[in-house]
């Protein structure tokens, strides 16, 4: 291959598609991702191939797969591309009033009272910035952060490594159980099997789930299932009706308003436990915007669940804690 006339610069932008398409193998989700037309980043690859003289993938074959030189450009190029957006990130946002662009996805227990909030703060402190928020499960907010689809998300910590994203912990959000108002067998009983009461669960794909189940095989518990749920609120409203029990947090519980005069909290009867939600980041995200986004939505946290229950439920007050 002819090697693209000197007197041209190595652009920046080539360098930029030439990492997403390795990432993507192929052209469309590479157009799907960035908005370009699959032509111009096309242009773009083969202007790239032709400046360095060789050939970066091998176009026969899909999904596109990289050459033998390919792999070796794109581990010294990873690096190199990280720093600089980084270094854009920060320029362009040091100062957050100066920030334009800002991609926020938090889990659906934001959504009632934290999001909300956050938003309009946000809009006030960063006037020139176009906001995307979006709400989905923890694992879905992962995976978008991990496929740059977001800049931040509020989460829970998930157990697998997080690689290349950034954690700061946010809030111990432990385990209870939740019974009906007036339930009369023992708490311990009903945790442990020993009655009918049938144990109503979160579904399985879900970090929550996963978490209490692992519990509970530690704790040398069985529970018998007869509902599964990926939605707090129709599990507190099961409970409310008396059909089972459940095990929840305090934040999610702190959603279901409607039904709380119906229900009561318990500690776990056994060994406790807890989840962390966190903020989660980009490495090019702006420092200043995660610690402006931490501080609002701690703020937020106090104020819409943790004094709440502090008062409602004094044994919480060292269990659901901000982590600082």
């Amino acid at each position: 291959m002819s090697r693209h006339p000197k007197s041209r610069d190595l652009s920046l932008k080539w360098l930029k598609l030439f990492q997403i398409c390795a990432q993507k193998g192929s052209l469309q989700a590479a157009a799907e991702e960035t908005g370009l037309t699959v032509s111009t980043i096309s242009h773009h690859l083969r202007s790239l191939e032709e400046h360095l003289g060789v050939e970066l993938f091998n176009h026969s074959r899909r999904p596109m797969t990289l050459t033998p030189k390919g792999l070796i450009f794109l581990r010294n190029i990873d690096g190199a591309l990280h720093s600089i957006r980084k270094a854009e990130a920060e320029a362009s946002a040091g100062n957050v009033a100066e920030a334009t662009y800002l991609r926020i996805g938090a889990t659906d227990d934001f959504e009632s009272d934290i999001i909300p909030e956050l938003a309009v703060s946000l809009s006030r402190q960063m006037p020139r910035c176009d906001f995307l928020f979006q709400g989905g499960f923890s694992y879905d907010i992962v995976e978008q952060l991990r496929d740059r689809k977001l800049d931040l998300g509020i989460t829970a910590s998930p157990a697998e490594r997080l690689r290349d994203l950034y954690e700061r912990p946010l809030l111990r959000d432990p385990f209870v159980v939740v019974l009906k108002v007036g339930e009369e067998q023992a708490l311990k009983d009903i945790v442990e099997g020993r009655t009918k009461l049938p144990f109503l669960r979160f579904t399985s794909n879900l970090i929550i789930s996963r978490q209490i189940d692992s519990h509970l095989r530690r704790s040398g518990i069985s529970t018998s299932n007869r509902f599964e749920c990926s939605n707090n609120q129709t599990l507190m409203a099961m409970v409310a009706a008396g059909v089972g029990w459940t095990i929840t947090t305090p934040f999610l519980y702190a959603r279901a308003k409607r039904f709380h005069s119906k229900l009561r909290l318990h500690p776990f009867p056994a060994k406790s436990f807890a989840r962390t939600l966190s903020i989660v980041s980009t490495p090019d995200c702006s420092r200043s915007v995660v610690e402006l986004v931490n501080t609002r939505v701690r703020g937020l946290l106090t104020d819409h669940a943790l004094d709440i229950f502090h008062v409602s439920y004094p044994w919480l007050r060292d269990k659901f804690t901000l982590i600082d």
